[in-house]
């Protein structure tokens, strides 16, 4: 990946670091994503459904919830973008078959949105077991196939735009905080793009440079009410948040995205993690996970007036309004094993503790301009973003 990077820019000149993470991420052949297994403890990051099986219920539950203020449509698709190895996608999936009551006759469905080839084997091993096959020819839209042992059609896309319309719920956790960045200085020649070079004194090392003049992107990205020095912009976020917005106004549904993130406030958030760790962002690319704070301002004022948005609310608020201990009483009732009680603990604190991931993760929300309600009526609460009370 180092030797590809540097002859391009040998070639061409600098890059952005936008197109940077996009070769060190999901470059089909050396790219992270698409090389490794980067979940767990034996990888890069452990994410929320690793920690423990009540985050993913209490999305699930989040998810029926909007659906049953829709009206309860026919169909039912639930759509995760970036799913990695398929444990929220599955304990979302154990709710509805727990409240099958409640879904009734509603025919469900799973789309993924995935582009890494290794972890779409592994999330179809741990949903569908031996029960999918992949598509015959490359250029199928939907690449795999299989059904879970519930009987719930799962199907894989490398693009959101190839999910099929009508009703959806989708979920994005984790998944924006992935996407290329472009990042921008402010200096007395007004903004300058902040690119990626090969340094003259070590030419197998990489270096940050501004660019000496403004490029298309500084020049069409950057806010003219601008007021920080330093700003991060992901303009592939606000494409997909776009295509959200828009399939939520022309189908109905929600979307629920979690990540870290700020609302307009931070500057410099690029950095990267290999073995639980903190990474140099340029060394050695294509071995350790990048990633960048979440703008939730930014994704707003993508989403457009179409869609109502909710939040950022802190991951601790979302999920004490979800019910988490209420939900975390009920496990411990019923586990007398002393190792599985201190792990439900644990989970616990990691997802709502201040100082864990309770503050460093928020939740937002794209809902149907209709679900808040016509002035003269009374909507239904946005579970999550608002507080309920749980007898």
């Amino acid at each position: 990946m180092l030797r590809h990077l540097t002859s391009k820019i040998k070639a061409t000149g600098p890059i952005t670091v936008a197109e940077y993470m996009r070769e060190a991420l999901t470059n089909p052949v050396t790219g992270y994503y698409v090389r490794n297994d980067m979940l767990g403890p034996d990888g890069d990051f452990i994410t929320s459904p690793e920690i423990s099986q009540i985050f993913g219920e209490l999305l699930g539950v989040w998810t029926l919830s909007e659906w049953m203020a829709a009206g309860r449509p026919k169909r039912l698709q639930l759509v995760e973008l970036g799913p990695g190895k398929g444990s929220l996608a599955g304990d979302v999936l154990r709710v509805f078959s727990q409240l099958r009551s409640v879904v009734g006759g509603a025919s469900v469905s799973l789309h993924l949105v995935e582009v890494s080839p290794v972890l779409s084997r592994l999330q179809a091993q741990n949903l569908t077991g031996s029960r999918n096959r992949e598509a015959d020819g490359e250029d199928q839209l939907v690449y795999r196939r299989g059904e879970t042992a519930a009987g719930v059609p799962v199907s894989w896309y490398r693009r959101l735009e190839d999910v099929p319309s009508g009703f959806s719920i989708f979920l994005a956790h984790e998944f924006f905080d992935a996407l290329p960045i472009h990042t921008f200085q402010r200096t007395q020649r007004g903004w300058r793009e902040v690119m990626v070079d090969v340094d003259p004194e070590k030419t197998e090392r990489l270096r940050f440079v501004l660019a000496p003049s403004p490029t298309p992107a500084s020049t069409t990205l950057v806010q003219p009410d601008e007021r920080r020095g330093h700003v991060e912009v992901c303009a592939e976020g606000g494409v997909v948040v776009q295509q959200l917005a828009r399939r939520i106004v022309e189908d109905g549904g929600a979307a629920l995205i979690a990540d870290y993130g700020h609302d307009g406030t931070k500057t410099d958030t690029f950095r990267g993690f290999k073995g639980h760790r903190l990474h140099d962002v340029l060394s050695a690319p294509g071995s350790a996970d990048l990633t960048a704070d979440v703008d939730f301002s930014f994704l707003r004022r993508m989403a457009g007036g179409g869609v109502a948005c909710v939040g950022p609310v802190t991951q601790r608020t979302f999920l004490k309004n979800m019910g988490i201990d209420a939900r975390l009483q009920v496990l411990l009732r019923s586990c007398s094993d002393a190792s599985a009680r201190e792990q439900l603990l644990a989970g616990y604190d990691l997802l709502t503790g201040r100082s864990q991931m309770g503050e460093r993760f928020h939740f937002f929300g794209l809902l149907h301009r209709s679900r808040l309600g016509k002035r003269s009526a009374a909507p239904l609460p946005v579970a999550g973003f608002t507080e309920l009370s749980f007898s």
